[in-house]
């Protein structure tokens, strides 16, 4: 089992974000795993219709089907392998699994006109 495999399982189990679940999520990943659980904490991961997006502190950052379209995911990250992903994923994987996700039913692609 990965490490994230790890905390993705001891976020499943709980249905929260633990202390052991953060401990482990931050030991994987660093600061992004810091910054992850800071979005999911302040309500930033986002769900539309056609996108799932987390705000940053300067953009707003698409994340779809487990990738995202920011520069770290695009410049730093090793897509071969499974625990380098940028903040804004690891903080959609979190917010799904304890039901963290703020819903608006209406299309991203529509409010990011408006932006």
């Amino acid at each position: 089992m990965t490490a994230v495999e790890e905390w993705k399982r001891l976020l499943d189990e709980s249905g929260e974000l633990t202390s052991g679940a953060a401990d482990r999520i931050i030991a994987t990943h660093g600061d992004r795993g810091v910054r992850a659980i800071e979005a999911v904490g302040e309500e930033r991961v986002k769900q539309y219709r056609d996108f799932t997006v987390v705000v940053g502190h300067s953009d707003e950052y698409v994340v779809e089907d487990g990738t995202c379209d920011c520069e770290d995911s695009r410049y730093n990250l090793d897509p071969e392998d499974p625990t380098q992903l940028c903040w804004h994923v690891i903080a959609t994987k979190i917010a799904r699994r304890i039901d963290a996700v703020d819903h608006h039913d209406m299309w991203y692609s529509e409010v990011r006109e408006f932006l």
